[in-house]
């Protein structure tokens, strides 16, 4: 699960980790859960164990699998990219061991060509490598963590705590308001509601809100997608116009 991707914000995946468990509640219909178990299912081994049935859907186990075979493939990519890296996992995991961590922060220093984009739920880890000095701070890595509504605005003090990178918010699935959030340390918000069969609705006052607040605090705004079951149906303007801002452009 390496290569081009559908995903509107981003060029192609890198996964060199599968797996994960719910860290919150916008991880309920995570997408990866879904994929994960067609992956499984086809005998891929990467996703061996990280998915079982319950309750009519699959979920996550819990097992995290590392994938060493994956690790150098930005390599490979001679052309410059946006790189979302490990979409079907966090990097960031407490399964995931600070060792392996390095290595594709090792890889990502190795590849100036490319935007690399690390997001995670979990940035109180991230923030604690930082400190430690495990982490280099790359100009072409931007770090990122999700927030879905209020209940977990907290992540984004730990994120911000991280100075000289490139700093984004993924309000996405948005599953409830934000609030009045100060987003003046972040270079970019990326918004959408959640798809698929079990979505949950997103109100376009939610969405209103994060974009006052992107104008407000200058930061750049990227408008994914209203969601739903059909999520192409519901599109992605806002305002009657698309939103595809970007903190930084790749220079093709």
């Amino acid at each position: 699960m390496s290569g081009p991707s559908e995903i509107e914000w981003t060029d192609v995946t890198w996964n060199p980790v599968a797996g994960c468990t719910l860290a919150s509640a916008g991880c309920t219909n995570c997408y990866a859960m879904r994929m994960a178990a067609r992956l499984q299912a086809m005998g891929h081994k990467k996703y061996r164990g990280t998915t079982r049935k319950s309750g009519g859907r699959y979920v996550w186990t819990g097992r995290v699998n590392i994938d060493e075979s994956s690790l150098f493939a930005p390599l490979e990519w001679r052309k410059g990219k946006r790189i979302f890296v490990n979409s079907m996992a966090d990097l960031f995991h407490a399964d995931v061991p600070s060792k392996f961590i390095r290595k594709v922060w090792d890889v990502m220093a190795e590849c100036p060509q490319h935007h690399f984009q690390v997001l995670t739920k979990r940035p109180e880890r991230m923030a604690s490598m930082f400190e430690q000095g495990d982490l280099a701070k790359l100009d072409h890595v931007w770090i990122g963590t999700s927030v879905e509504s209020s209940e977990v605005t907290e992540r984004i003090n730990h994120l911000t705590s991280i100075q000289g990178m490139t700093r984004f918010i993924s309000f996405e699935p948005l599953i409830g308001a934000i609030g009045d959030v100060d987003l003046s340390g972040v270079h970019w918000a990326i918004v959408g509601g959640e798809s698929g069969p079990r979505s949950r609705p997103m109100e376009e006052g939610w969405v209103e809100e994060i974009h006052s607040i992107c104008r407000r605090d200058d930061v750049a705004f990227f408008f994914k997608q209203w969601g739903g079951r059909n999520k192409k149906a519901s599109g992605r303007e806002l305002h009657g116009q698309t939103y595809d801002e970007y903190p930084i452009e790749l220079v093709p």
